[in-house]
């Protein structure tokens, strides 16, 4: 629980009374590998905080591959946003690739830590912002780089991750096939 209320004190102040709040909404989850935490066609209806392990976001494509479109690991935020802030249905998986262990806010805590805690609005904006400028630093870079460049890249951008998830994950995100990566992977 300590490592959320560090993360979220880089964003804003917080007394004793917000943070006991916090706490007492918070829950603990854990996802086995290839658990789902929300999942296309669903309305997302909790958001969590990854203590340990390391979750994507997937969609199907029209050929009806699985590509992923990034990785979240410790000490972040995973939510489908739109799904849960406009209870729409998600257009995307968000699933654990490794075990993982979350603190889980349910659609109501969230409202109810939004509603009594005085500047929770302005944390979850900049922690949201953050989120998105990294998304973008993460899928810029890959569009215009050739496939070898691209790996590099994303071994420089997610030094932890490499090694823990499946290399068919790894090439999906990349946008080359898993024999590709196996041949660039020999190959450096």
């Amino acid at each position: 629980m300590e490592k959320l209320i560090d993360y979220l004190l880089h964003f804003g102040s917080l007394n004793d009374q917000q943070i006991a709040f916090i706490k007492k909404h918070a829950t603990e989850l854990l996802l086995n590998e290839g658990d789902y935490f929300s999942e296309a066609g669903k309305v997302a209806n909790r958001v969590g905080f990854i203590l340990d392990g390391i979750i994507r976001v997937s969609y199907y494509n029209k050929n009806g591959e699985d590509v992923t479109r990034y990785f979240i690991d410790e000490d972040n935020f995973v939510v489908d946003l739109n799904s849960f802030d406009n209870r729409i249905p998600s257009s995307e998986y968000v699933q654990a690739v490794t075990e993982c262990k979350l603190l889980v806010f349910s659609k109501k805590s969230w409202e109810d830590l939004s509603h009594t805690i005085l500047g929770w609005d302005a944390i979850v904006a900049k922690i949201t912002s953050k989120g998105l400028l990294q998304k973008i630093e993460r899928i810029s870079p890959l569009i215009a780089e050739d496939a070898t460049t691209r790996y590099l890249t994303f071994l420089d951008r997610y030094p932890g991750i490499a090694n823990r998830v499946a290399l068919v994950f790894i090439a999906s995100y990349l946008g080359i096939t898993p024999s590709s990566l196996s041949r660039i992977r020999r190959s450096i």
